[in-house]
């Protein structure tokens, strides 16, 4: 009676973790999220809306480039300058008057329009004045970063309650051997009770049999307990990134099973908060094309130097400064299409939001209903196994005296070992719906685990 009550003393100890328990729990947790596969892309994806925001931050700063060409050419139109036909008479009448011949004679030119072994190097520097376009697009990745985040926050609440529900799962896996072990032990001690008695002519050789056939059924079931065991494990250390034979390590240290839950709502979830900034991301883009009849203003300012033959001098040196303006008055409906695309955008993210706020509340109502549930079968499977451990207490005592049938012993044996096993069960039940409120409610500190 007394190894019995220990059992029961420790397994119903053995029921809920401690806050020892829990910081494991959430090292693990860290560990996940760390580690995770899944994570680490989302991570990607947020490094990557990151560095489009900083992108669209540079669009307002100068911008400086080199320019440089250089033309060598032969042939094409030409300008025809008579020179000699305008000058020489004039030219001549002259070095008459002058008995000399001071002024020679000149001949008709004709200049290439097209640049002959000419360059031009200079540096720009551009700086937008007004440009609408640049500053919403500045404001959309903004919003676009918020957007990520709450995906790789959902991810992470998904990884959150995966872990747990895997953590859990394995601890009832260990547990169950530990019910079938210390069935096995209950199958030995009678084999051996029986054969004593049969030694003694107590009793005949059908209790025995039935004894063993028991002992087969129970290494069976010990044998399938502990591949449940195994499979476990290696869930829970792929969740992790980890080998799938790594150990885990359980804590036995006590604490009380969750109580009841309040409940805080859907508000928290990361998925309304993605709907919500797809909308502002619509809007956005929406006002940044009614804003692109805004005439678009820079300025620029040149360096440089350009000539013949790569001749570098104080009069092939040059700057040039100005300001460019654009303003698209017309542009065939495109502006006006691409705005009816960002309502339908908006419009869009506001019905999913809508639905996913419904589905997010049917969840949460439905993880509430199997926890009170899972509760309540709990306290059943207490009470069950108090029952199920005096009645075989009761049943052994009166066995011994040779008093009761062994298959009668073995019913109350086998209520015994599915008595625990149900309480562990149940017991699994109430964490794991715990762990679903608290996914549902998107409670638990993800700051914990940056």
């Amino acid at each position: 009676m007394l190894p019995r009550l220990i059992y029961l003393l420790s397994f119903m100890n053995l029921l809920a973790f401690s806050s020892t328990a829990q910081t494991r729990l959430d090292g693990y947790i860290a560990d996940a999220v760390r580690h995770n596969q899944a994570i680490t892309r989302q991570n990607f994806q947020l490094e990557k809306s990151m560095y489009a925001l900083q992108e669209a931050k540079a669009f307002f700063m100068p911008q400086a480039s080199v320019l440089a060409n250089y033309t060598k050419s032969g042939g094409g139109r030409t300008i025809d300058l008579p020179l000699g036909d305008l000058m020489n008479p004039v030219y001549s009448t002259l070095n008459e008057l002058t008995a000399s011949q001071k002024f020679p004679q000149l001949s008709n030119e004709s200049i290439l329009l097209n640049p002959d072994n000419f360059y031009d190097a200079k540096v720009r520097a551009s700086l937008p004045l007004i440009n609408t376009e640049i500053w919403y697009a500045k404001k959309i990745r903004q919003e676009d970063i918020t957007r990520q985040q709450a995906i790789l926050n959902v991810y992470k609440r998904q990884l959150v309650k995966d872990v747990k529900t895997a953590y859990y799962q394995y601890f009832q896996a260990v547990r169950a051997v530990e019910v079938y072990n210390s069935a096995l032990k209950l199958v030995q001690e009678n084999i051996r009770v029986n054969q004593s008695m049969l030694k003694n002519g107590i009793r005949n050789s059908t209790s025995l049999t039935r004894a063993q056939t028991e002992l087969q059924q129970v290494e069976t079931a010990i044998a399938q307990a502990k591949n449940q065991q195994q499979n476990a494990r290696a869930y829970f250390n792929f969740l992790l990134n980890r080998p799938l034979t790594d150990s885990i390590q359980l804590d036995s240290t006590i604490a009380t099973l969750p109580a009841a839950i309040p409940a805080t709502g859907t508000q928290q979830r990361e998925e309304l908060r993605q709907f919500e900034t797809t909308k502002r991301m619509a809007l956005l883009a929406e006002k940044k094309e009614q804003a692109l009849f805004t005439p678009k203003v820079s300025t620029f300012l040149d360096l440089g130097s350009q000539g013949f033959n790569w001749k570098v001098d104080n009069k092939s040196r040059y700057y040039l400064w100005g300001v460019n303006l654009q303003w698209d008055l017309f542009t065939g409906g495109q502006r006006k299409q691409r705005i009816k695309q960002a309502r339908a955008d908006a419009s869009i993210a506001q019905t999913a939001y809508d639905e996913t706020a419904r589905s997010l509340e049917l969840e949460l109502n439905n993880a509430a209903n199997n926890y009170n549930t899972a509760s309540a079968n709990f306290n059943i499977a207490q009470t069950q196994l108090q029952l199920s451990e005096k009645y075989f207490s009761d049943q052994m005592k009166v066995y011994r005296e040779g008093q009761l049938l062994y298959i009668e012993l073995l019913d109350a044996q086998n209520q015994l070992t599915q008595s625990r096993l149900q309480l562990l069960q149940a017991w699994a039940r109430v964490q794991v719906s715990a762990a679903e409120i608290e996914r549902a409610q998107a409670s638990y500190p993800l700051p914990n685990i940056q």
